[in-house]
This record gives C-alpha cells, structure tokens and sequence, in this order.
C-alpha cells in the first residue's frame, strides 16, 4: 500500500512538473509571436519618439552624469542582435550586442539572462544587479526602486562575478556600491533611466522576456526565442 501511495506521489509530481514545461514553453511563444511583429516597431519608435522623464528632482540625461563619483563609461558599444553567446568585456555588462528580445523590466528574484538584458539597456533601462548573500532588507531596499512603468531590472547576478556587492548599469555607464542607501544610486537612475543616449530610446521595456536565466534554459533556451525574428 505505501508503495502504491508513493508512486502516485511521483506520478502526480511529475505531472506537476511536466504542466510548469508546458506553462514555459507557452510563455515563450507569445514573447516570440510578440517580439516577432513589434521588434521593428520598437527601433522605429526609438528613432522618431523620446518622451521627457522625470525621477524626483531629476530627470533622463546625461546632465547630470557628471556629479557621479566614481562613475565608469564605456566607449564604442556595438549593438547587434545575435543568438549566438557573447563574451562581454564587463561585468555585468554595459552594453554590446545582445538577443533580439528584451528583457522585461521589474523585479526578478534570480539571475537573468545577460543578453536579453542589455537589450533593455539599449531601450534606456537600468540594471540594478547584487550579490545573492546581499542582506535581504538590503535587497528590499533595492526593489523598491522599481515601480509600475520604470524603466528599471533588479536581480541577483553571479556572486563570482561580481566586482562590489551592488552594481547599478546603464547603456555605457555603471557605478559599484557597497549599500543600497548609497545617494549614488539614485543619482545614476535620475541620469541614466530613460535616457535619450541609448541606441533606442523610448523603445519598450515591456511585451519581452519575463523568465528568470534558468527558467529561459529550462523552455528551451535562447534558440527558443530566436523564431523568426530579424533586426
């Protein structure tokens, strides 16, 4: 009888886990079937439309740059959609080709996948990443910097790969921080978020991906996404 009980058990979970693949797979063909017909839209309205923003006192820019201590720029950022992997020159990346679909900006309680990332830094996002040991009312402070509509991503990134506990990245920008309540921060989100100096500014930062890195490898992977779509 235990015996029985314990292959229903196994049963009933695999079946669990073969709907939460399917929920997956599913979530992946509408990105795919949306990105597909929007992804020209999105550089078309990056070109012709930027609309002015403002974060508290500051707004989208680089006006205000210049007051960032210890503020890092990278020169020279290609910008091409490819599928295949791409070694990026920093950590997290700042730029540099990426896939052709973007990530969804919020809240994310795992890693991402880099390159559907810095495609929303082309759009005018900005990555607020951290190590995974990061205190948790830490963390909480830094997701509480995104709101319904910010152009903002906070996630954890590779603790091995991390060069400072908190790094905040923008399209060829970024500062490290040590604590969320570092007035830098915010600093970067009022120069950088929406900033008109991306590749694509005003293009979307919603209608892409929402799966974390491992749930995008566990559907498919990024050949998964790749159906179809062109620059």
């Amino acid at each position: 009888m235990a015996k029985n009980a314990a292959e229903r058990r196994r049963k009933a979970e695999e079946r669990r886990r073969q709907r939460e693949r399917a929920e997956r797979r599913s979530r992946i063909v509408r990105v795919t079937a949306f990105t597909g017909a929007g992804v020209l839209f999105a550089g078309l309205v990056g070109f012709g439309i930027w609309v002015a923003y403002d974060r508290g006192a500051g707004g989208g820019g680089a006006a205000q740059a210049s007051d960032i201590a210890n503020l890092q720029t990278f020169e020279g950022l290609t910008n091409q959609h490819v599928t295949e992997p791409v070694d990026y020159k920093q950590t997290p990346p700042a730029g540099g080709d990426h896939h052709a679909v973007w990530q969804n900006c919020g809240v994310y309680d795992a890693p991402l996948s880099s390159m559907n990332a810095v495609h929303s830094l082309e759009h005018g996002a900005v990555w607020i990443t951290y190590s995974p040991d990061l205190a948790g009312e830490k963390v909480e402070k830094l997701e509480s910097l995104y709101s319904q509509g910010s152009y903002v991503l906070v996630s954890p990134y590779d603790e091995k790969e991390m060069p400072a506990p908190i790094v905040a990245t923008a399209w060829g920008n970024r500062i490290e921080a040590t604590s969320p309540d570092d007035e830098r921060i915010t600093q970067f989100l009022r120069a950088f978020e929406r900033s008109p100096n991306v590749p694509e500014p005003g293009a979307a930062c919603t209608g892409g991906l929402d799966l974390t890195a491992q749930e995008l490898e566990e559907a498919g992977g990024l050949d998964a996404l790749t159906g179809g779509m062109q620059r």
